[in-house]
């Protein structure tokens, strides 16, 4: 029997219309705080680290030396600091997911199309509440994986804020140490897009399926049920255990799908 080829997927829909009203209705949840209140939660009271100054005042012992004022210093002849005013916008970090497994979609689009729409959002919202949006990206072109990614966010994200992590979460599971300690610093989103056709195989007869992420060629009769069920056990197996330490390390997870409304879905959790 010749095996039967899957067609290349679609191209990219885009994630469809995101209405303002929808947004306007949105906000952000900040699902655990650590270290008491997050910027952009609320205006800062007293002085600390920013970039708006406070005040400048005669050096006291216990003072961070880096905060002495050179030009005061020289002016008044005995050591001044400058004091800030707090931090006080959040800083949205988004962790977008661009490897070749995000290329795939049997509904209404694809994978990286659900992630685009979560990310635009997110960072619409950000903005909207005067607050910053980074992006970094892995997977796509080069060996970053997630788990690399997490651990340069983690080097650069030195103040509290809210991260949201887009992806299928079909990398190696070595991103759950460094996922723990983003969130032992920050509110932390795990975004996990899906498509229906990943969960069950459809009985077509033989396949000839290509892994998008290693490039392995696999051929299978689809036409038994037993390795249709075999199929869907492993599949569930993966997505409870992703599932599981999401849960395990009090991450906010929100689940959206190729084919359903991710909008609607990825609301729920906003509103």
């Amino acid at each position: 029997m010749t095996p039967t080829r899957l067609r290349v997927p679609a191209a990219r829909q885009g994630p469809g219309p995101i209405p303002r009203d929808v947004l306007e209705k949105l906000d952000l949840v900040v699902a655990r705080r650590t270290r008491g209140v997050l910027p952009g939660d609320r205006l800062a009271a007293g002085v600390g680290r920013g970039t708006e100054l406070a005040q400048l005042r005669p050096y006291e012992v216990g003072d961070d030396v880096r905060q002495i004022d050179p030009a005061a210093t020289a002016r008044m002849g005995e050591p001044y600091v400058r004091l800030h005013v707090p931090e006080r916008t959040l800083t949205t970090w988004l962790v977008v997911d661009r490897s070749p497994s995000m290329a795939f979609g049997t509904t209404r689009r694809l994978k990286s199309d659900v992630a685009d729409g979560a990310a635009i959002v997110m960072s619409r919202l950000a903005i909207r509440r005067a607050g910053r949006v980074a992006l970094c990206t892995f997977g796509a072109g080069d060996t970053k994986s997630l788990a690399h990614a997490l651990v340069k966010l983690g080097r650069v994200a030195t103040q509290p804020g809210l991260v949201v992590v887009i992806s299928d979460f079909r990398d190696q599971e070595d991103w759950i140490r460094p996922l723990g300690a983003i969130a032992a610093h920050h509110s932390l989103m795990a975004v996990e897009v899906r498509d229906p056709r990943e969960t069950r195989l459809p009985d077509v007869g033989h396949l000839a399926l290509v892994d998008p992420e290693t490039g392995e060629l696999v051929q299978i009769d689809t036409s038994r049920k037993r390795v249709r069920d075999r199929f869907a056990a492993i599949e569930a197996e993966g997505r409870q255990r992703v599932k599981s330490e999401l849960r395990r390390l009090a991450v906010e997870h929100v689940v959206l799908s190729t084919g359903g409304d991710w909008l609607k879905e990825l609301g729920r959790r906003l509103s």
